[in-house]
């Protein structure tokens, strides 16, 4: 078995920053700033002399400037950085208790290499949890089926996928497609069970463990590909998923059903048991 699974030795800044970072001259104007935020989808950018990270220009710091006044005389220059080795989890308790939504990312040299944010936090914290349940899937195909797996992370066409799952639930579905939108979505958790046949031109079935909503939020989106931790099997097993599969008659993603008549039964449970105290 993959010891990557469980290796949850916390990851470095420099595993999530994002590398191309958008920046502004001191020297440009208030005005040329606000072009800049009104034509992209970001709130703020590093100040750089060169690659040298002299300030932070917030969309706040251009509200009451003067459009023609240079950014050197508004942008806030006490700025607090990460470096790229840094632990995720020391980046993630600065920006919580700072209020900062965004760290410039720097490195010995003072040099400008990235940027992390508050989301880019998150979404380590799913990814680190996400290995855990592979860990235990793996053992689990291990001692019941007495097969060796090894793990691999990689996209997968939505369209390979077997789903285990014959229905998903509408309102569980926004909450996965505001996810996808903002980056949040945990990979999905996949079984790469090898042909019967041993034959090398039979790729196998690829069966989806973990991610049902996630993947229907994705089909809804219009997205073919996504991320995910795939489990290998060494030889061919009966898997009771897959047994459950043809049980259902699902043979791809389109054959899951939608509820929208009935509410998660989380939600359900939930909503009757604050009714029962009331």
């Amino acid at each position: 078995m993959s010891d990557g699974a469980s290796d949850l030795s916390p990851p470095t800044v420099k595993e999530y920053m994002t590398r191309d970072v958008a920046t502004v001259s001191p020297d440009d104007t208030v005005g040329e700033a606000v072009d800049r935020i009104l034509d992209s989808d970001h709130n703020g950018f590093p100040v750089t002399d060169g690659r040298i990270v002299v300030g932070f220009i917030s969309a706040r710091d251009l509200l009451s400037a003067d459009s023609d006044a240079p950014l050197f005389t508004v942008m806030t220059d006490d700025i607090i950085v990460a470096h790229p080795e840094m632990d995720i989890n020391d980046a993630a308790r600065v920006i919580l208790r700072s209020g900062i939504q965004k760290l410039p990312v720097v490195d010995d040299a003072g040099n400008l290499v990235g940027i992390i944010s508050n989301t880019d936090v998150i979404r380590s914290q799913i990814e680190r949890a996400t290995p855990e349940k592979v860990g235990k899937l793996m053992r689990t195909l291990e001692e019941i089926h007495g097969v060796s797996t090894s793990e691999e992370r990689r996209e997968i066409p939505l369209s390979d996928l077997l789903p285990t799952q014959a229905r998903v639930y509408a309102d569980e579905l926004e909450g996965r497609r505001y996810e996808l939108e903002r980056g949040l979505a945990e990979p999905l958790v996949v079984i790469d069970n090898p042909s019967a046949s041993g034959e090398l031109e039979d790729d196998g079935t690829l069966v989806l463990a973990d991610g049902h909503h996630r993947v229907m939020a994705a089909h809804r989106l219009g997205i073919e590909e996504m991320d995910a931790y795939v489990i290998v099997i060494a030889d061919h097993v009966e898997l009771g998923m897959e047994k459950t599969a043809r049980k259902e008659g699902l043979q791809s993603i389109t054959d899951i059903d939608v509820v929208d008549y009935a509410r998660h039964p989380l939600v359900e449970t939930t909503e009757r048991f604050q009714s029962d105290e009331a």
